[in-house]
C-alpha cells in the first residue's frame, strides 16, 4: 500500500526527471501587475509576490511578499482567474523548471520548510529563463511580513539583463499576458 507523500513523489516524477522539487514563476495581472515566485515544499507551493519580478543582477533586491500556499497543480495554471474571485485576472505560466536546496547551517543542509520559518532559504534554480543562485531573505515579521528575493553573484548572474522586459511570453503557451487576458490561443 503507498503512503500519501509516496503518491506525491510519483506525481513530482512526471513533472521533472530526477524527482527534484520544482519552483514556477507566474506572471499575474490582478490588481496589480507581478509576479508569482513559488518553490515545492513539503507538497505544496510556497509562494512569494514579486512586484517587479525577479532580477538576474546581483545588486538588485527585489521585494517580496508571502501569499498563501498553492496546490501543486496550480504551477501548470495559465489562464484568466474570474472577476470576484481571489486574484482575478490573467495568470501566465513565466517561467519554471526544478531547484535544488542551498541552504546551510554548519555544513549542514537546512530543509527548504524549516529555512523558510527561520527567514532566510537559499536555491539554485534551473528555469528555461532563470538559472543560478537565488536567496529570500525575511527582513520584517508580523502583519506587514516581507522578503527580499536577490540573485546570487555566480556565473548565471547577468546585471545589464532585464529578464522582465525582454521575456515577455510564456514557457508553456508562447503567448504574452494580453494575449491570455485577451482569451487567445
Amino acid at each position: 500500500m503507498s503512503r500519501p507523500e509516496d503518491s506525491r513523489e510519483e506525481e513530482r516524477d512526471a513533472r521533472v526527471p530526477g524527482g527534484r522539487p520544482i519552483f514556477v514563476i507566474q506572471k499575474h495581472d490582478a490588481t496589480t501587475l507581478h509576479y508569482d515566485f513559488r518553490l515545492e515544499v513539503d507538497g505544496v507551493l510556497k509562494s512569494w509576490a514579486i512586484p517587479r519580478g525577479p532580477s538576474t543582477d546581483p545588486k538588485e533586491r527585489r521585494l517580496a511578499i508571502p501569499t498563501e500556499d498553492h496546490p501543486l497543480d496550480y504551477a501548470d495554471f495559465e489562464g484568466i482567474i474570474p472577476e470576484g474571485r481571489y486574484g482575478a485576472g490573467a495568470v501566465m505560466v513565466w517561467d519554471r523548471g526544478a531547484y535544488q536546496n542551498l541552504t546551510r547551517k554548519d555544513g549542514q543542509e537546512v530543509p527548504v520548510a524549516g529555512a523558510i520559518g527561520r527567514g532566510h532559504v537559499s536555491v539554485w534554480l534551473e528555469g528555461e529563463k532563470v538559472r543560478g543562485g537565488y536567496a529570500l531573505t525575511r527582513f520584517r515579521t508580523g502583519k506587514g511580513e516581507a522578503w527580499l528575493l536577490v540573485k546570487m553573484d555566480d556565473a548565471e548572474a547577468a546585471p545589464g539583463r532585464d529578464l522582465v522586459a525582454t521575456e515577455t511570453r510564456s514557457v508553456i503557451s508562447g503567448r504574452t499576458i494580453e494575449e491570455i487576458a485577451a482569451g487567445r490561443d
